[in-house]
Protein backbone atom coordinates (compact mmCIF):
# COMPACT_ATOMS: atom_id res chain seq x y z
CA UNK A 1 0.00 0.00 0.00
CA UNK A 2 1.28 3.46 -0.89
CA UNK A 3 2.18 5.46 2.20
CA UNK A 4 0.82 8.99 2.48
CA UNK A 5 3.52 11.60 1.89
CA UNK A 6 6.08 9.21 0.39
CA UNK A 7 9.71 10.21 -0.02
CA UNK A 8 10.35 11.94 -3.34
CA UNK A 9 11.97 9.60 -5.83
CA UNK A 10 15.42 10.30 -7.14
CA UNK A 11 15.26 12.43 -10.30
CA UNK A 12 15.72 10.91 -13.73
CA UNK A 13 18.69 11.93 -15.84
CA UNK A 14 16.94 14.89 -17.49
CA UNK A 15 15.57 16.47 -14.31
CA UNK A 16 18.81 15.78 -12.43
CA UNK A 17 20.74 17.62 -15.13
CA UNK A 18 18.28 20.53 -15.00
CA UNK A 19 18.87 20.84 -11.28
CA UNK A 20 22.62 20.56 -11.66
CA UNK A 21 22.68 23.29 -14.32
CA UNK A 22 20.55 25.65 -12.26
CA UNK A 23 22.76 25.39 -9.20
CA UNK A 24 26.02 25.28 -11.17
CA UNK A 25 25.41 28.90 -12.19
CA UNK A 26 25.98 31.99 -10.11
CA UNK A 27 24.25 32.08 -6.74
CA UNK A 28 24.52 35.50 -5.18
CA UNK A 29 23.21 37.24 -2.08
CA UNK A 30 20.81 40.01 -3.10
CA UNK A 31 19.70 41.61 0.15
CA UNK A 32 18.35 41.10 3.64
CA UNK A 33 14.84 42.46 4.09
CA UNK A 34 13.31 43.73 7.35
CA UNK A 35 10.15 45.35 5.90
CA UNK A 36 7.81 44.60 3.01
CA UNK A 37 8.81 47.73 1.11
CA UNK A 38 12.36 46.39 0.95
CA UNK A 39 11.45 43.25 -1.01
CA UNK A 40 13.12 42.81 -4.41
CA UNK A 41 10.94 43.25 -7.48
CA UNK A 42 8.71 40.19 -8.00
CA UNK A 43 10.26 39.51 -11.38
CA UNK A 44 10.97 35.78 -11.06
CA UNK A 45 9.59 32.71 -9.28
CA UNK A 46 10.92 32.09 -5.80
CA UNK A 47 11.02 29.35 -3.20
CA UNK A 48 11.57 29.90 0.50
CA UNK A 49 13.10 27.81 3.26
CA UNK A 50 11.65 27.82 6.77
CA UNK A 51 12.62 25.85 9.84
CA UNK A 52 13.22 25.89 13.57
CA UNK A 53 16.47 27.25 14.87
CA UNK A 54 19.25 24.65 14.57
CA UNK A 55 17.31 22.54 12.06
CA UNK A 56 20.20 22.69 9.60
CA UNK A 57 18.76 25.27 7.21
CA UNK A 58 22.03 27.08 6.50
CA UNK A 59 23.82 23.79 5.93
CA UNK A 60 21.13 22.66 3.48
CA UNK A 61 21.20 25.91 1.50
CA UNK A 62 24.99 25.77 1.36
CA UNK A 63 24.87 22.14 0.19
CA UNK A 64 22.32 22.97 -2.51
CA UNK A 65 24.36 25.84 -3.87
CA UNK A 66 27.76 24.24 -3.35
CA UNK A 67 28.95 27.32 -1.48
CA UNK A 68 29.87 26.71 2.15
CA UNK A 69 29.57 30.30 3.33
CA UNK A 70 26.52 31.46 1.38
CA UNK A 71 24.02 31.06 4.22
CA UNK A 72 25.41 31.68 7.68
CA UNK A 73 23.96 30.24 10.83
CA UNK A 74 23.69 32.55 13.82
CA UNK A 75 25.11 31.21 17.07
CA UNK A 76 22.29 32.94 18.90
CA UNK A 77 18.86 31.67 17.81
CA UNK A 78 16.54 34.52 16.94
CA UNK A 79 19.29 37.05 16.37
CA UNK A 80 18.90 37.20 12.59
CA UNK A 81 15.52 38.71 11.81
CA UNK A 82 15.92 39.31 8.09
CA UNK A 83 14.41 37.60 5.08
CA UNK A 84 17.46 36.90 2.95
CA UNK A 85 17.19 36.76 -0.84
CA UNK A 86 19.61 34.94 -3.13
CA UNK A 87 19.58 34.63 -6.91
CA UNK A 88 19.87 31.14 -8.36
CA UNK A 89 21.18 31.57 -11.89
CA UNK A 90 19.07 34.06 -13.82
CA UNK A 91 15.73 32.40 -13.22
CA UNK A 92 14.81 32.11 -9.53
CA UNK A 93 15.09 33.61 -6.08
CA UNK A 94 15.97 31.39 -3.15
CA UNK A 95 14.65 32.91 0.08
CA UNK A 96 16.02 32.12 3.53
CA UNK A 97 13.53 32.87 6.31
CA UNK A 98 14.77 33.41 9.90
CA UNK A 99 14.69 30.40 12.17
CA UNK A 100 11.66 30.18 14.43
CA UNK A 101 10.99 28.55 17.77
CA UNK A 102 13.57 30.55 19.67
CA UNK A 103 13.03 31.64 23.26
CA UNK A 104 15.64 34.34 23.88
CA UNK A 105 14.63 37.07 21.44
CA UNK A 106 12.69 40.03 22.89
CA UNK A 107 8.91 39.78 22.53
CA UNK A 108 8.75 42.94 20.42
CA UNK A 109 11.34 41.53 18.02
CA UNK A 110 9.44 38.26 17.69
CA UNK A 111 6.16 40.07 17.03
CA UNK A 112 7.75 42.27 14.36
CA UNK A 113 9.25 39.27 12.63
CA UNK A 114 5.95 37.37 12.75
CA UNK A 115 4.14 40.30 11.12
CA UNK A 116 6.76 40.50 8.38
CA UNK A 117 6.60 36.77 7.80
CA UNK A 118 2.80 36.72 7.56
CA UNK A 119 2.77 39.68 5.18
CA UNK A 120 5.45 38.08 3.03
CA UNK A 121 3.72 34.71 2.83
CA UNK A 122 0.31 36.21 2.10
CA UNK A 123 1.39 38.95 -0.25
CA UNK A 124 4.30 37.65 -2.33
CA UNK A 125 2.75 36.72 -5.67
CA UNK A 126 5.92 35.08 -7.01
CA UNK A 127 6.31 32.67 -4.07
CA UNK A 128 5.76 29.25 -5.59
CA UNK A 129 6.60 26.89 -2.74
CA UNK A 130 7.86 26.87 0.82
CA UNK A 131 10.18 24.15 2.00
CA UNK A 132 9.61 23.49 5.70
CA UNK A 133 12.63 21.80 7.25
CA UNK A 134 12.07 19.25 10.00
CA UNK A 135 14.89 17.79 12.09
CA UNK A 136 14.73 14.01 11.72
CA UNK A 137 15.87 13.59 15.33
CA UNK A 138 12.76 15.35 16.66
CA UNK A 139 9.98 15.14 14.07
CA UNK A 140 7.32 17.82 13.78
CA UNK A 141 6.95 19.97 16.89
CA UNK A 142 4.22 22.45 17.81
CA UNK A 143 6.20 25.40 16.41
CA UNK A 144 6.47 23.55 13.07
CA UNK A 145 2.72 23.02 13.07
CA UNK A 146 2.25 26.76 13.64
CA UNK A 147 4.26 27.68 10.54
CA UNK A 148 2.46 24.98 8.53
CA UNK A 149 -0.89 26.37 9.65
CA UNK A 150 0.24 29.86 8.63
CA UNK A 151 1.30 28.60 5.21
CA UNK A 152 -2.01 26.81 4.75
CA UNK A 153 -3.98 29.91 5.75
CA UNK A 154 -1.95 31.89 3.20
CA UNK A 155 -2.66 29.22 0.55
CA UNK A 156 1.07 28.64 0.07
CA UNK A 157 2.04 25.11 -0.92
CA UNK A 158 4.73 23.77 1.39
CA UNK A 159 6.89 20.67 1.12
CA UNK A 160 8.42 18.94 4.12
CA UNK A 161 12.19 18.44 3.96
CA UNK A 162 13.65 16.12 6.57
CA UNK A 163 17.15 17.13 7.68
CA UNK A 164 19.97 15.37 9.55
CA UNK A 165 18.66 11.93 8.58
CA UNK A 166 22.19 10.52 8.84
CA UNK A 167 21.92 10.89 12.62
CA UNK A 168 19.33 8.10 12.90
CA UNK A 169 19.22 4.38 12.23
CA UNK A 170 16.65 3.21 9.71
CA UNK A 171 14.16 1.97 12.30
CA UNK A 172 14.39 5.25 14.19
CA UNK A 173 13.92 7.25 11.01
CA UNK A 174 10.90 5.19 9.97
CA UNK A 175 9.25 5.92 13.34
CA UNK A 176 9.84 9.66 12.94
CA UNK A 177 8.53 9.62 9.37
CA UNK A 178 5.35 7.93 10.57
CA UNK A 179 4.81 10.79 13.05
CA UNK A 180 5.51 13.37 10.36
CA UNK A 181 3.03 11.80 7.94
CA UNK A 182 0.26 11.98 10.53
CA UNK A 183 0.99 15.65 11.25
CA UNK A 184 1.22 16.63 7.58
CA UNK A 185 -2.17 15.07 6.83
CA UNK A 186 -3.82 17.92 8.77
CA UNK A 187 -2.75 20.57 6.27
CA UNK A 188 -4.40 21.11 2.91
CA UNK A 189 -1.37 22.99 1.56
CA UNK A 190 1.10 20.19 2.29
CA UNK A 191 2.76 18.93 -0.89
CA UNK A 192 2.19 15.16 -1.14
CA UNK A 193 5.87 14.16 -1.08
CA UNK A 194 8.66 14.59 1.46
CA UNK A 195 12.34 15.07 0.70
CA UNK A 196 14.79 13.09 2.82
CA UNK A 197 18.13 14.87 3.16
CA UNK A 198 21.49 14.85 4.88
CA UNK A 199 23.63 17.88 4.13
CA UNK A 200 26.62 16.13 5.64
CA UNK A 201 26.28 13.02 3.45
CA UNK A 202 24.80 14.78 0.40
CA UNK A 203 21.64 12.66 0.51
CA UNK A 204 18.64 14.19 -1.23
CA UNK A 205 20.53 17.24 -2.51
CA UNK A 206 20.22 16.30 -6.19
CA UNK A 207 16.55 15.51 -5.66
CA UNK A 208 15.85 18.89 -4.07
CA UNK A 209 17.80 20.71 -6.78
CA UNK A 210 15.71 18.96 -9.45
CA UNK A 211 12.47 19.84 -7.64
CA UNK A 212 13.40 23.53 -7.47
CA UNK A 213 14.50 23.57 -11.10
CA UNK A 214 11.07 22.24 -12.07
CA UNK A 215 9.18 25.03 -10.30
CA UNK A 216 8.20 27.98 -12.51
Amino acid sequence: MQLPFPSAEEPDEITREAGRKMFAGETDFVKGVVAMEGLPDPDRPEVCFAGRSNVGKSSLINALTGRKGLARASNTPGRTQEINFFTVGESHYLVDLPGYGYANAPVAVVEKWQRLLKNYLRGRVTLRRAFVLVDARHGIKSVDEEIMALLSSAAVTFQCVMTKTDKLKKGELDAVLAQVRVKLSKFASAYPEMVITSSEKGEGIETLRAIIAGID
